[in-house]
């Protein structure tokens, strides 16, 4: 059921919500509920007469009494519980509070303490959110996404739940992740929440924790796999295709093997990206394009070590290719400004062990042949840094330490502005601080970690600190793809949207060694990347065809601030 719809009268032009709900149902629903804030006139009309104080509020009020509810909260967790109550009580009062207190509260909606209200999830949910499908369920598919009481979704973000963070199989209860991306797209981007939907696909667990735990909300078996799973995930897509036709789907936190699997078997079919790979690539491509501008030199010039050749290292390297493809360099030239590191060493051609998407980045045997290794038999990172002469390391090892003092001197002996990228998350796996990377570097470093660190002081000057979060890339792109009506999400795109983020970082900020906006400007930022996304949909013939003005125009005009509508009853349904 539809429990409302947006109208403009035509008299008045006035914006309103025709609301089919009364009372305490109303009251209930999180997108309608307004609190203290009916006006006596709804109070009357909608149902609610005697069932609120008799106080009425601005919403500005209402911003005031929660904040001072969240910060008399002991810990994150109890933030993190405040602020999922609140989303479940009176979702415009929460994105207001988000929006106006982004800085302080990223840190709890999103990462780290999602991570940990993901592990307890079954333990302190208190009202679901989103759909959750299984194999019990996924043929009723069709009443399933019907019974979602939205009057259109435009956005779904879905997880299986396998690789949540760095975390593992949380099953059923890394819903915690499509639910804390949901409201990063409304307060970053300013999608409607009535447009979004968080998606758990249920499909069992292996963890052994979740399956021993009587409070466990998930299904208990092990995980459907191989032609099974695919079968389940088809039917999935295209139940979504029959029912929300114009969604587009993020791909959230999906083991490896799938995650590469599914981009590539739906990107050709359904509006549809990943942002693991490409939202993390494009974020760490554009701190590099920022490291080449405070160096005064093209990427081309840059040799780039990736360490940890997963998801987000293999999306490192698509966006490092795009670009400099787009600058002209031929392929073999692009191998030789791309190293990838795992855990076997140095990516080389001849390995068996290779996935199909690493393949693409592997070095020939021949192209390390006269090098001086420390161990004939494995070719180290620190071999890789010597002999390329990097310039720049990039890191998704979760592997504390792993840049040293030694690495670091290697990397500062080979360029006068080594870049170094520690972007594993939490702050104790990142691959060095950032004081780590400034002291062992003398200085030298262009620095930006996963993790937040502050700001370094070294030698009488300050230097900057950028935390490259997914935050400034993946907003953009779903509102630009929406708004454009792009028929899919292409790695130019992604291209366009790191660009557009180095364009917004002041050279004043360059001076100081910010790669990254700050993340104050996040509304700005999204604006940016939606902007130049729908510009490469019309120009690449996959969007509308609007002139830059209207798509600039059109892109402010989606960009829902978090306010109050008036309500009329409508007929009930």
């Amino acid at each position: 059921m539809k429990t409302f719809e947006f109208k403009i009268d035509p008299l008045t032009a006035e914006e309103y919500y025709e609301v089919y709900l009364r009372g305490q149902q109303l009251l209930a629903d999180s997108l309608l509920n307004k609190g203290s804030n009916f006006s006596i006139e709804e109070r009357g009309a909608l149902g609610l007469a005697g069932l609120l104080p008799y106080g009425v509020s601005t919403i500005e009020e209402q911003v005031k009494r929660a904040l001072d509810s969240y910060r008399r909260k002991p810990d994150d967790l109890e933030r993190y519980l405040f602020l999922l109550g609140l989303l479940n009580r009176n979702e415009t009062l929460f994105y207001r509070l988000l929006a106006g207190n982004l800085i302080e509260m990223l840190p709890v909606v999103y990462t780290p303490t999602v991570g940990k209200a993901c592990q307890l999830l079954s333990h302190i949910m208190r009202r679901p959110r989103g759909v959750y499908v299984n194999a019990e369920n996924i043929g009723s598919i069709d009443q399933i996404l019907q019974n979602v009481p939205y009057p259109g979704v435009r956005l779904m973000v879905v997880t299986d739940g396998e690789r949540i963070l760095g975390l593992g199989d949380l099953g059923a209860d890394g819903m915690g992740i499509p639910v804390g991306k949901v409201s990063l797209y409304v307060a970053a981007a300013g999608l409607h929440p009535a447009v979004c939907l968080p998606v758990c696909l249920d499909v069992g667990t292996n963890n052994e924790r979740l399956l021993a735990d009587p409070l466990y909300l998930g299904v208990r078996r092990p995980r459907l796999e191989g032609e099974a799973y695919d079968r389940f995930v088809e039917r999935f897509v295209v139940g979504v295709k029959r029912n929300f036709p114009d969604a587009l789907i993020q791909w959230e936190d999906f083991a490896k093997h799938k995650a590469f699997r599914l981009l590539e078997r739906y990107r050709e079919r359904v509006l549809s990206f990943d942002d693991d790979i490409q939202g993390t690539g494009a974020t760490a491509c554009a701190a590099l394009l920022a490291a080449c501008r405070i160096k005064k030199h093209a990427l081309a010039d840059e040799r780039v070590v990736i360490c940890g050749f997963g998801q987000a290292g293999v999306g490192t390297a698509w966006a490092v290719r795009a670009v400099l493809a787009a600058d002209g360099l031929p392929p073999e030239e692009i191998r030789r400004r791309i190293w990838p590191v795992d855990v076997q060493g140095l990516v080389l051609a001849d390995d068996p062990r290779l996935a199909d998407e690493q393949r693409p980045f592997a070095q020939e045997r021949a192209a390390v042949a006269g090098w001086t290794l420390e161990d004939p038999a494995r070719v180290s990172l620190k071999d890789v840094v010597r002999n390329v002469k990097a310039t720049a390391v990039v890191g998704y090892t979760a592997t504390r330490g792993l840049f040293d003092a030694e690495l670091l001197g290697l990397l500062a002996e080979n360029t006068p502005r080594p870049v170094v990228l520690a972007l594993s998350n939490p702050t104790d796996r990142s691959e060095c601080t950032a004081e780590e990377a400034v002291r062992f570097t003398d200085g030298k470093a262009l620095v930006a970690t996963g993790s937040p660190f502050p700001i370094v002081h070294w030698k009488g000057r300050e230097v900057a600190v950028s935390q490259c979060n997914n935050l400034y890339v993946f907003p953009g792109i779903g509102l630009g793809a929406l708004v454009s009506r792009a028929s899919k999400v292409t790695d130019r795109m992604f291209v366009r949207a790191a660009r557009a983020l180095v364009a917004m970082v002041t050279p004043e900020e360059l001076e100081k060694g910010l790669l990254l906006p700050r993340m104050e400007q996040i509304r700005e930022v999204a604006f940016a990347v939606a902007r130049e996304v729908a510009l490469e949909a019309r120009d690449s013939g996959l969007g509308r065809l609007l002139e830059d003005g209207e798509i600039d125009d059109l892109v402010r005009r989606a960009m829902w601030d978090a306010r109050i509508f008036p309500y009329r009853p409508g007929s009930l349904r």
